[in-house]
């Protein structure tokens, strides 16, 4: 079955997206990164991972809005801060397929317990 080019173009910029989310864990790894700029990417790729958004995703229109404008336009933003020769590195090991490992598993375990962690605070709030 053929896909239509519509769909097909939506599936090569999530691929590119994927990757550009990828290549920046990578340059958050990466000494040469400035510390800011580290920060930024980590609050980035925690959004972009969370199942929590700003706006939730039940309200009508706005729900998707943040996801399709606030996560490009942070990986946007990312992109342009990190170090030139950093970002040409780690986007040519991440299109070859040479960076593999448990990466993906660190990143959902740091965020599962990055919430955990506020939910708790935040029952622990209510009850005292």
């Amino acid at each position: 079955m053929k896909l239509s080019p519509f769909i097909t173009s939506w599936k090569e910029k999530a691929r590119r997206l994927k990757t550009q989310l990828y290549v920046l864990y990578l340059a958050v790894r990466d000494s040469r990164t400035p510390w800011y700029v580290r920060a930024f990417i980590v609050v980035i790729i925690a959004y972009a991972l969370s199942p929590v958004d700003l706006i939730p995703d039940f309200i009508p229109v706005l729900g998707y809005l943040d996801d399709l404008v606030l996560v490009p336009a942070g990986i946007y933003l990312a992109v342009k801060m990190v170090p030139r020769e950093v970002l040409d590195e780690y986007r040519e090991k991440a299109v070859s397929g040479q960076v593999a490992g448990k990466s993906g598993w660190i990143a959902a375990s740091i965020i599962i317990l990055i919430w955990l962690l506020l939910l708790y605070l935040i029952i622990r709030a209510i009850w005292l």
